[in-house]
């Protein structure tokens, strides 16, 4: 059967998974981690480095560092997330062609689907070394509470990395699939993911007959970890203003230095009392003088700085259980997601709330990825019976007169599904209709996400509110919203199917995705290539460490003075295939070369 991965596309860390046999299974990356930091860097000679080898690099080369990229997918130039990493990210994020965001690196500007696919092509990379063979197929998580303008960002990622996308699904909605796989259970459970960069909560119905219902969902595409440890970086930054009445934003270097420092010292407190943080030579203060930043953060002093970030998650969790019209007592488990629920008082706030302990049966980090596995493999066998019943996170509707918008479609109905209204004119003999289509929560048109645009054309003259046109909305099991509009009494009908934007055109997809081909392409052969340089200088050290005690055993004799010279050209020739990064060259001296050693060995046994 064809090879389908999951891909959990995190702010923080990425993690890739595949369903072998019947048992789901997080793929490690060579270092063995299960999961990798989603960090790409570029350096000063061009090569790009994406995961651990980034985040080494970050603090030395800070500019050409980005990480939580995720934060700004699918988002316009103004929006209060990108004016926000703008202002505190080391990296340059500039305004792109189409209201879109690109960030510079080293004098290029990469688009964010771009930046998210070198990502994504890392975790292909990473299961094609641990299957052996080629990947083309993933289904990628998002956060639930995403927008169809962030989901069709991250599709254009995927198609840059090389992959089809089979599916989108949500992230906890991909935990709930693991955490229900093969229980053959009942359940209503309260999925609360805090990851690095977004925050949802969901409540879902798991099934025994294997049908997972999403009730309700919310959330906050920018609350994560991110913000945790900006607080940790502020107190800093603070002390440190007051203590030496030096400003260490300044400094984009300090910056990433007190980035690094802030989340590691999140991460000891949730296992600790206090972390000792640190940081000599932070930044010079004139002629021969550093300073240092040393300081004892303790966990009541990080829950005090962050209290307030929990409590938002909190409010959205009371909000979506009244939205469903449940009690706490009706939910009967809640289920962890995502790096920050490790920290001591998320685990305290979200039982209080629940009135339950949350459950421990679940790894954090790796269930999202394991739940998309999940999916790809159900989505592949014909035989297989679940069934995932999600909804559309946000209000889906028309801007109508005055500037107002009109639900057509709540927030969490349950998608496939329809609905249609009936408007009226708004002019006399107005004989055409413009149909603004918008997501969002406001009553305000404007400051919701616009989705497209239609015109109705060819109505019959009439007088105000004299001629009736019914807009329908649907959404399809993938999500793809169509809109129509239809004159009741005439029958004219208009329609659209709204394609959401990542802010790149298809031309400059198709282009980034070539790019993407021939830098895997590029990567294959320097890996092949540096496997077989290590094979053939390996040799090559043995046979010129031993080369002096074959020829004292051969000399005198005509027939073995001309098997070392041949032995010396076989070496040179491989150095010269070497040199040149001839592959195909270094391959056959290979094979030579372990000719000669074996004839080296031969003679020297005979001593």
């Amino acid at each position: 059967m064809e090879k389908v991965i999951g891909i959990d596309l995190g702010t923080t860390n990425s993690c890739v998974a595949i369903v072998e046999g019947d048992t789901p299974t997080v793929i490690p990356n060579r270092g063995g981690y299960k999961t990798t930091p989603s960090m790409v860097a570029v350096t000063e000679t061009g090569k790009r480095l994406v995961g651990h080898i980034a985040k080494r690099q970050a603090i030395t080369n800070a500019e050409n560092t980005v990480f939580a990229v995720k934060r700004l997918i699918g988002r316009k130039w103004n929006s209060p997330p990108v004016m926000a990493a703008k202002e505190s990210a080391p990296y340059r994020v500039i305004e792109g062609p189409h209201d879109d965001v690109r960030i510079e690196l080293r004098s290029k500007l990469y688009s964010v689907p771009e930046i998210s696919a070198m990502i994504l092509q890392e975790m292909k990379i990473i299961a094609e070394d641990y299957l052996g063979e080629p990947v083309e197929k993933a289904v990628i998580t998002v956060p639930a509470y995403f927008n169809d303008n962030q989901r069709q960002a991250t599709r254009d990622a995927g198609a840059i990395s090389g992959l089809d996308v089979i599916r989108i699904i949500n992230e906890p909605t991909a935990a709930a699939l693991a955490y229900g796989f093969g229980k053959k259970i009942d359940r209503l459970v309260a999925v609360y993911d805090l990851g690095g960069g977004t925050f949802d909560i969901s409540i879902l119905e798991i099934g025994a007959n294997e049908v997972f219902k999403v009730i309700s969902t919310a959330g906050d595409t920018f609350l994560g970890g991110e913000d945790f440890d900006t607080r940790v970086m502020d107190w800093l930054v603070q002390g440190f203003m007051d203590e030496h009445g030096v400003d260490l934003r300044q400094d984009r270097m300090a910056l990433q230095r007190l980035k690094d420092a802030a989340e590691k010292a999140k991460m000891e407190l949730s296992s600790q009392a206090t972390s000792e943080i640190n940081l000599p030579f932070i930044i010079s203060a004139g002629q021969n003088e550093a300073l240092h930043l040393q300081r004892t953060l303790r966990r009541e002093t990080l829950e005090a700085l962050c209290e307030d970030l929990v409590g938002r998650t909190v409010d959205i969790c009371q909000a979506t259980m009244k939205e469903a019209g449940l009690k706490k007592s009706d939910i009967e488990d809640v289920i962890l997601v995502g790096g920050m629920t490790r920290m001591p008082l998320v685990q305290k706030s979200v039982a209080g709330f629940f009135d339950r302990e949350p459950c421990k049966g679940v790894h954090p980090d790796e269930v999202v990825a394991l739940g998309a596995a999940i999916q790809a493999s159900a989505l592949l066998d014909e035989s297989s019976e679940m069934l995932l019943l999600d909804v559309t996170p946000h209000t889906l509707g028309i801007m109508i007169v005055g500037g107002y918008f009109e639900e057509l479609i709540p927030q969490n109905s349950t998608v496939p599904t329809a609905r249609s209204k009936i408007f009226t004119t708004v002019r006399d003999n107005q004989t055409a209709v413009k149909i603004l289509v918008m997501q969002g929560e406001s009553t305000r048109a404007e400051e919701n996400e616009l989705l497209g645009e239609f015109i109705l054309t060819g109505l019959r003259k009439a007088p105000k509110g004299q001629l009736e046109v019914e807009v329908t909305f649907e959404i399809n099991a993938d999500g793809i919203v169509s809109v129509s509009a239809k004159d009741l009494e005439t029958g004219i009908k208009q329609s659209i199917t709204v394609t959401a934007s990542s802010g790149l055109t298809q031309e400059e997809i198709d282009k980034m995705a070539e790019e993407s081909k021939d830098y895997m392409v590029d990567r294959r052969f320097s890996e092949e290539f540096e496997s077989a340089r290590q094979d053939a200088e390996k040799i090559i050290r043995e046979l010129e460490r031993l080369y002096d005690d074959v020829e004292r055993m051969v000399k005198g004799s005509d027939f073995g003075q001309d098997a070392l010279l041949k032995a010396r050209d076989i070496i040179e020739r491989a150095k010269a295939a070497i040199d040149e990064k001839d592959l195909e060259q270094v391959k056959q001296a290979i094979e030579t070369l372990k000719r000669t050693q074996k004839m080296f060995k031969g003679v020297l046994a005979r001593t």
